[in-house]
């Protein structure tokens, strides 16, 4: 099995950044795709980016597409999104996941490993 861990979280006033960061332990010597969805409250998760095992293919959601910027150190088995102005809508709970595939398509739901998330709150 695999486990995933986030952390970087916080509270940031609007226009400022965060960087997250995500350690994974376990079968971690595969070569697993990996991303990041959020949750606001009250509403379905979303699809923010996702990262091939290689690093060579990146996605992003519309809405966070010239501000957050995916990136992976597989020596160090750790995933990162590093989130720049900010806006109050990014507001969510942001979960890491991972695939056990090295490509996949972008989605809010099927991945094979989830982490337990962590809060980001932006203020006005």
């Amino acid at each position: 099995q695999v486990q995933l861990v986030e952390s970087g979280g916080g509270l940031v006033q609007a226009g400022g950044s965060l960087r997250l960061s995500c350690v994974a332990s376990g079968r971690t010597f595969s070569r697993y795709a990996m991303g990041w969805v959020r949750q606001a409250p009250g509403k379905e998760r979303e699809f923010v980016a996702r990262i091939s095992w290689s690093g060579g293919v990146t996605n992003y959601a519309d809405s966070v597409k010239g501000r957050f910027t995916i990136s992976r150190d597989n020596a160090k088995n750790t995933m990162y999104l590093q989130m720049n102005s900010l806006k109050p809508e990014d507001t969510a709970v942001y979960y890491c996941a991972a695939d056990r595939a090295p490509i996949t398509t972008a989605t809010a739901t099927q991945w094979d490993y989830w982490g337990q998330g962590t809060q980001v709150t932006v203020s006005s």
